[in-house]
Formats: structure tokens, sequence, C-alpha cells
């Protein structure tokens, strides 16, 4: 418990430094363009990074980022090394006023870490890909080029839309944007159900459960055993797939029924049944310490066999549950039936007693089918585009223009941008920290899955990088506000609102992105629609060369990191 806590203090501390380094990506085109002063603009920023808890219900980056490493190779000395590793790469780039990538270095330092502690363990022979998620890791790697490409496109685009001389054709241009826009989000959204919907009733297991049971059943045609463990699992699935094939067109009409349309009509349809009695038998046997002794057996050979036996045990959980639910059984005999099955201790007997009292899968899809849910931001850009078309309907056709006006204009929407992108940077960089919290919290033994995420780890999240963006970090502020092309209040719009979109974007499909290279992207776009040697490359590359370093230099300080812990853990 003490080594958990430590991960926790430590992963905290860097989402705190995580805000004062990456501060400067919300704040450095707004302090620039002296719409605000430093402090007012890190207190501006800080008070948005936090908002964005209310905004980002689905918590996509954040797992992401806590599978980045295959659960057998988890372990807290693992977290503990890729976060020292992780803290050492901020703290010495923000020293020297480069603008790296805070979520390249804590993916790079977890996994590091953990194929330093593969190799002590198994040899340096284990495969790679059985290390560590190599699509994350891929998905990651290219986005350190994609990031900042799509920010630098959008820019330019917003740009060019907003010196356009005729104003009706760029009230035309932003409508028609604004709906493309809301239609990739609403596709977004109806894609993230549907794997949600995979994942609730497990369809995603039985097909990997059959796939295995397939490959060992061929070429051993005549064991019965192996030919029974074939039928079950082909029978699960299919039992699986005519549910899915149900629910699937209820889930896609969520905008018109809403959640509790669609969830009433699975549970009165009787299509969550076996999964009901399968999520109620999980709750059970993790109430019963189940989680913490597979998180030791990892490491401990009495608690492997230990593991062993109750994953196979607490299966048989499910026969009193479903009399239970069918109410043919009283709580008190359910609870004595599942202890004559496993034992319970005599501790975690009132918490499995709480776990099936409150136990509600209707609630429980409801809760699953609502994390998908991005109205919120659907809506912030319809808003968005309305307030800068009727700002440009204001100054340009209402009142007289003039260069004093535009000017006042854009510094009062750069309010806007500057707001927007921190928004996406708290709903970003946060989350990468609560996939940590979360790896380390499935280590331990405290929660099976990253759905049972406690409240209090997004929230403190949430609250530390918003404290460390109130910090301030001037050295990194000076480079993206004046050293890579000189920004003006249009320009710095251009740039932010740019910045907040792909931030956005590549939050709603779960990509963990840099916000440094998001906003240098931004940046090197609004440069660039002026002319090309507006942008000082020579500061650009050099930060190229930072962002290639920053995984595999975190990598190895992990790796070091994990060797000196084994010495004290």
């Amino acid at each position: 418990m003490s080594l958990l806590i430590i991960i926790v203090v430590l992963a905290l501390l860097f989402d705190y430094i995580n805000g004062f380094h990456d501060a400067a990506n919300s704040i450095a085109t707004v302090v620039s363009t002296k719409v605000l002063t430093p402090f007012q603009a890190v207190i501006w920023a800080a008070i948005f990074n936090f908002v964005a808890f209310w905004i980002f219900k689905d918590h996509a980056v954040a797992n992401t980022i806590s599978k980045t490493v295959f659960k057998d190779y988890i372990t807290l000395q693992v977290i503990l090394a890729g976060l020292i590793a992780a803290i050492s790469w901020n703290l010495l780039t923000w020293w020297y006023g480069i603008p790296s990538s805070s979520s390249h270095t804590l993916i790079g330092g977890f996994a590091g870490a953990a194929i330093t502690h593969a190799i002590l363990k198994n040899g340096a022979l284990v495969p790679w890909d059985k290390i560590v998620d190599s699509d994350t890791i891929i998905k990651t790697v290219l986005f350190i080029f994609f990031a900042p490409l799509i920010g630098m496109m959008i820019s330019i685009f917003i740009t060019i839309v907003t010196i356009y001389q005729n104003i009706w054709i760029r009230l035309l241009i932003i409508m028609a944007a604004t709906g493309v826009t809301v239609l990739i989000f609403d596709r977004f959204e109806e894609t993230k159900m549907d794997e949600g919907l995979v994942k609730f009733i497990k369809l995603d297991k039985y097909k990997t459960d059959f796939s295995k049971a397939e490959a060992a059943y061929k070429g051993h045609e005549s064991d019965s055993t192996l030919k029974a463990t074939l039928t079950s699992a082909e029978s699960k699935l299919n039992k699986t797939k005519e549910i899915y094939s149900q629910l699937s067109p209820i889930v896609k009409e969520y905008d018109k029924l809403g959640a509790d349309s669609v969830a009433s009509f699975a549970y009165n349809s009787g299509l969550l049944s076996e999964i009901e009695v399968s999520k109620l038998k999980d709750d059970v046997r993790n109430a019963n310490n189940f989680l913490i002794i597979e998180a030791l057996s990892v490491e401990n050979k009495k608690m492997k066999d230990e593991y062993d036996i109750a994953k196979v045990e607490t299966e048989k959980y499910k026969e009193p549950i479903k009399k239970y639910i069918k109410k043919e059984l009283s709580l008190d005999s359910t609870i004595i039936a599942i202890n004559a099955i496993y034992p319970l201790q005599p501790e975690n007997k009132n918490k499995v007693r709480s776990k099936i009292e409150k136990f509600s899968i209707k609630s429980s899809f409801k809760k699953d089918i609502e994390k998908s849910d991005n109205h919120t931001i659907v809506w912030g850009i319809i808003f968005t585009a309305l307030l800068f078309m009727l700002v440009y309907l204001y100054v340009e056709k209402i009142k007289t223009p003039s260069a004093y006006s535009v000017g006042n204009m854009f510094k009062k929407l750069q309010l806007l941008s500057s707001a927007a992108f921190s928004i996406g940077h708290g709903g970003n960089d946060a989350q990468k920290v609560m996939g940590i919290i979360g790896a380390a919290l499935i280590a331990s033994g405290d929660i099976q899955e990253f759905s049972q995420l406690p409240n209090w780890v997004p929230i403190s999240c949430y609250l530390a990088i918003g404290l460390g963006t109130m910090s301030g970090g001037w050295k990194i502020v000076k480079t993206m506000g004046t050293k890579i092309t000189k920004v003006t209040p249009l320009e710095g719009v251009a740039a932010e609102t740019a910045g907040a979109f792909t931030l956005f974007f590549t939050g709603q499909m779960g990509i963990p992105v840099s916000t440094t290279h998001t906003i240098t992207g931004s940046i090197i776009g609004v440069g660039a629609t002026k002319r090309l040697s507006a942008v000082r490359w020579g500061v650009t590359s050099s930060l190229m060369v930072a962002w290639i370093l920053t995984i595999p230099v975190s990598a190895i300080l992990a790796g070091l990191a994990y060797w000196i812990t084994t010495f004290f853990f």
C-alpha cells in the first residue's frame, strides 16, 4: 500500500509539472499578443484545464495509456520507474526551455520500464509485442507527426477564411466547416458507443476465447476436452452475437431515444440477463480480494497457485447468483452458497453483501452508454462558430470597420480560443495521468478494469494540472510565443482554435497526442500563411529532434530507474 501511495503522489506531481511545463502551450500566444498578462493568462488557462473534467466524460485517452503495457508486465515497480523517468525528462526539458511532449515521455517511460522488467525476469528473448501494445505505441509515434500537421492545416484554413474579403462567402464556409465537423463528431460518438457495447456484452472476449479454442483444437481433433472447450466458446460467441445484433440498432438511436430508453429496452427485453450474471459474479469475487490475488500472482509463486484455484472456483459463483437474480434464493442464502464454493474472507462479507444489494445491470449499462456522449463538445463547436459569425457581422456590417476595431475583435476572440485550447489540454493531458494511476490501482488489485476508476482520480488529476498551469512555464512561453514566429491576435485565434479542434478530435479517438506538438504545428501554420520565411525553421527543426528523442530517451531512463528500484523494493 505504501508503494501505491508513493506512485499516486508521484503521478500527481508529474501532472503538476505537466501543468507548468505545458502551460506555455495554452498561454504562449495569448501572452505574446499581449491580450493577457502572464499572470492573468495562467489563471485563465488553469480554470479551463479544470473545466475539462465536466466535458470529457469518456476517458478514452486515459484508457489507452493504461493499456500501453500488457497486464502480465504491469507491476507497481514498473509504474514507479516510468514516472521517475517521465518527471526527470520533463524537468530537464523545462529547464532548457524545450517544449517537449509530456505525453510521450510518460508512454516511453512506462514502456521502457516494462521491457526492462520483462528482460530481467524472462531474459532478452521476450518479444516486445508481448510486453507492450504495439498498436498504441505505433499510433502515438505516428501522431508525433500527424498532430502538428493536422493543427497546421486547420490553422492555415482558419487564417485564410478569416482574411477573406467577402464576409458572406466567409460565413458560408464557416457554416459548411461546422456542419462537417458536427458530422465527424457524431460519427465518433456512434463508433465509440458501438465499441462500448461490444466490451460491455463481452463480445470481444468471446471472440478471443473462440479463436484460442479453435487454434488449440486444430490438429488435436480426437481430444474430447479441447472439443468441449471449443463447443462452449462457440456457443457463447453465437449467443452474444445474437444479443449484439438486437442491441446495436437501438444503441445507434441513442440521440433520439436517450440513455434511459436504450437501457430500459435492453433490460426489459432480457438482452442483459446473461451479462448480468457475469458482471455480478465479477463484482462479488473482486470484493473478496480476487484482484489483489491476481496482481500478486505476477511476482509470487504461492499467490499464482492460489490465483489459479480462485479463477476456476469463483466462476462457479454464477449458479447461486443466477438463482438470486431470478428471486429463487434470498440474499443470505446466496452469500452462504457463495461462501461454500470459494470461502469469503470474514472482513469481506459485508462488502460482498453491499455489492449484491446495490447491483443494477440496467444502471450499469446506462452509465456505460452515456460515457460516449459528446454532445457537450458538439454544442461547444456550434456555439463557437456562431459567435465568430456574429462578431464578424457586427464588426464589419453593423459597426464601421477600422483597423482598431478589427484588432480589438480578435483580441477578445483570443480569450475564447485560448479557453478552448486549455479545455483540450486539460482533457487530453490530465487523462494520461489518470491512465497511469488506473494502471497502478489495477496492478495493486484495487480495481479490475479502468471503467471502475474511483471518482477521486479524475478530480485530483484535473486539479493537479490546473494548479501546475497556475505556476506557469515562462521559458517555454518564450520559445512558443516568439521564437517560432511572431504571432498577432488574428493568428493567435487561428492557432489556438486549430489546436483545440485537434485535441478534441484525437481525444474522441482515444489517441494520446502531444499538446506541445499540436500548438507548435498550429503556430507554424499561421506563420507559413504570411510567408514561409516568417517561420524560424531552425528553431522548428531543433524542436523536432527533441520530439523524436523523447520516447526512446524516456524509455532508457525508465529502464535505468527500474534497475535501481529493484535494490529497494
